[in-house]
């Protein structure tokens, strides 16, 4: 790659994102220009390039923006080992998406009449929401030095059958269900139905992967919001949920204090 420089322009032209994105990127310390010309317009370098391959790499595999800020400014980073774990994330998730893919297939050659599927068979190959759930709440016990709880959450889940799984789903989904219906109802997150089904999210977690206190409760409700895996399910079931469900754990965790 050349020395040369480029303009904000240029750089959204290649990666192909807005010069709006770029704008943000800079103002939030995710991938500020090396340089700017004398008119004060800002200057990229190959070095940035770099650095914004990598945020998009990041971006595609569903990291939030702020995961990946800490991972692009970690101290004494080594970029090629970045880069090999990018490579690792992707090949993983494209496994799994094969395996979706085999599962569609063979669902659509059942339905066709050429075999049917047994209530198990439906499922391989598909994790649970849940269960990511359980990974993240993995990523808000690190941050937090919470060893003990993640532990916890991996005893317990090496133990789990599909049954418990399909348990666990229906169990969430009944919890989200209720907190659905007061978005629409137009009831406050800080009422206390909406405390109530809180707190009953609380106990699912509890029950199910790891003691999960008020406070880390409130922890996890944030990524709700600003991660886009969590962000997706919730939206999908009902827009405004991911930040009702935030606000509604939020003031649970208060009205606990």
């Amino acid at each position: 790659m050349s020395a040369r420089s480029y303009s904000v322009g240029e750089v959204a032209s290649l990666a192909g994102v807005s010069v709006r994105t770029l704008h943000h990127y800079d103002e939030t310390g995710l991938l500020p220009p090396s340089s700017r010309s004398r008119a004060g317009y800002r200057e990229y370098t190959s070095a940035d390039l770099d650095r914004l391959q990598e945020l998009l790499v990041y971006r595609r595999l569903g990291f939030g923006l702020t995961e990946i800020g800490g991972l692009l400014n970690e101290p004494g980073r080594d970029r090629q080992a970045a880069l090999l774990r990018q490579r690792e994330l992707v090949e993983e998730r494209i496994e799994e998406m094969r395996g979706v893919r085999a599962l569609l297939e063979r669902t659509l050659t059942s339905m066709e009449g050429a075999g049917g599927m047994s209530e198990k068979e439906m499922f391989e190959g598909l994790g649970t929401y849940e269960r990511n759930e359980a990974e993240h709440g993995a990523e808000v016990r690190q941050r937090w030095g919470d060893t003990t709880a993640y532990a916890e959450s991996a005893r317990r889940t090496s133990q789990y059958g599909e049954g418990d799984w399909i348990a666990i789903r229906d169990e969430a989904a009944a919890i989200e269900a209720e907190l659905a219906e007061l978005l629409a109802a137009g009831v406050p997150a800080e009422s206390e139905q909406a405390m109530d089904s809180a707190e009953r999210h609380r106990g699912h977690i509890s029950r199910w992967f790891y003691p999960c206190s008020h406070e880390m409760h409130a922890n996890l409700a944030e990524m709700y919001v600003t991660d886009p895996r969590f962000a997706e399910h919730y939206e999908t079931r009902s827009t405004g949920l991911a930040a009702y469900v935030r606000d509604a754990v939020l003031a649970n965790a208060l009205r606990a204090m």
